[in-house]
């Protein structure tokens, strides 16, 4: 199966902010191959309306959110409130379902790797289960070195495959302060995981242009599987 997991270190990190940026240069220069944009459990109103609001005018990409619940709590707590349970089976449907009509799916993780999928699973645990590759998304502050340290350690005894880090600028910074707060060398030897790039503070995330634009500055190749053929692309 070809698709991507978009994990963070927490809540707000910047996995929304990537899953967008990829999915807009998917869109302006991947077409015609399909893309599925996975958000397998939401609680609260959020990223599906976003997907949803954003690429709107893209008939190649289909947004899929199998499992909500109203309350912004994890999904465990949420589905407890409503007196319903989590069936991990439709979740994986879906993803099987946009696996199989689309060339590539990105999967958007709740809140961080450590995260409750259910009362008994993680992100993690998901990400093991569904053989999912991972891409970590830091934000940068003080602090996110040893919060890259400690999920990349939970990756590693979860089994998960991290394709790299991705550094997300959620305030306006400098650079210098990025080399403070989120070294890429220092990273990079603690981990042994790449830094795949660093996404700037936008003052405007639904501009598809700048998305593109700034997902061209990170190891596209690494994220994206350029290599496919579109000759024959699958059809949502």
């Amino acid at each position: 199966m070809s698709s991507l997991l978009i994990t963070g270190t927490d809540t707000d990190a910047g996995k929304t902010l990537l899953t967008s940026a990829l999915a807009a240069y998917w869109c302006a220069h991947c077409q015609p191959r399909s893309l599925g944009i996975l958000k397998p459990i939401q609680t609260g109103v959020g990223d599906r309306e976003h997907y949803q609001r954003l690429f709107a005018a893209s008939p190649a990409l289909t947004v899929a959110n199998p499992l909500q619940f109203e309350a912004p709590l994890a999904p465990p707590l949420a589905a407890d409130r409503e007196g319903r349970s989590i069936p991990l089976d439709l979740v994986w449907n879906a993803y099987t379902q946009l696996n199989q009509t689309h060339d590539f799916v990105l999967v958007e993780g709740l809140g961080g790797l450590g995260s409750p999928v259910t009362h008994e699973t993680t992100v993690a645990d998901l990400a093991w289960d569904w053989r999912l590759s991972a891409v970590l998304v830091v934000p940068v502050k003080l602090g996110a070195i040893g919060q890259t340290v400690a999920n990349v350690a939970l990756a590693e005894r979860s089994r998960v495959h991290l394709k790299g880090v991705v550094l997300n600028c959620i305030t306006p910074v400098t650079a210098e302060e990025v080399d403070q707060w989120a070294n890429v060398p220092l990273i990079e030897n603690l981990t042994h995981v790449p830094v795949l790039g660093v996404l700037p503070y936008l003052e405007d995330p639904t501009d598809l242009d700048k998305l593109a634009d700034i997902a061209s500055d990170l190891a596209i190749e690494k994220l994206l599987p350029l290599s496919i053929s579109i000759a024959s692309p699958k059809s949502p």
